[in-house]
């Protein structure tokens, strides 16, 4: 009996069809298959392991005591044009427990004395400044009190092109830069 038209479209359908039932059937006998691998595995205990250590732990507590942060906020401003030297002054003063807010470049580069600034009523901020970098606070050339509430820092040092004569400043860019 001769076959029509459509009948041979169905056949090619149903050849289609059973071809990819039976493969979608394969994919999931590997998906049976890889669950139950997993679920059936032992595998190798880990045992965690714990340091038996008999000395305490520092506490942030501890660190604080040893080295208290000064409660001064302090801006520096490099004023002589020396590459990172607002960033190496920061470090420095940071090694000192000195709270450093700001570090940028100051309004020009044509300082040639370092200034130190009060910018506001808190004096021990200045005096502690003062001794960090060695010099006395009766020192006009470098000592200045210039009240301004609005920077929100105790001190701000401009940094002149004088600043290789504070040796303990100078010592720690030359040690570690």
């Amino acid at each position: 009996m001769p076959r029509k038209k459509g009948e041979k479209n169905s056949d090619n359908l149903g050849i289609a069809l059973n071809t990819a039932i039976t493969f979608s059937g394969i994919i999931l006998l590997g998906f049976i298959y890889s669950f139950s691998k997993n679920q059936l595995h032992d595998g190798i205990e880990i045992k965690p392991i714990i340091s038996k250590t008999t000395s305490q732990p520092i506490l942030a507590k501890d660190i604080y005591i040893q080295n208290p942060i000064e409660n001064i906020k302090v801006e520096v401003l490099n004023g002589c044009g020396v590459y990172a030297l607002a960033s190496q002054t920061t470090e420095f003063l940071r090694t000192k427990q000195i709270d450093v807010i700001n570090s940028d470049n100051a309004d020009n580069h044509n300082y040639k004395k370092t200034l130190i600034i009060q910018r506001n009523e808190k004096f021990k901020s200045l005096k502690k400044i003062v001794e960090t970098f060695g010099v006395y606070l009766t020192d006009s050339t470098h000592v200045q009190t210039l009240p301004d509430e609005s920077l929100g820092v105790d001190v701000t040092i401009i940094l002149g092109e004088d600043y290789t004569s504070f040796a303990e400043l100078n010592n720690y860019i030359s040690a570690n830069y």
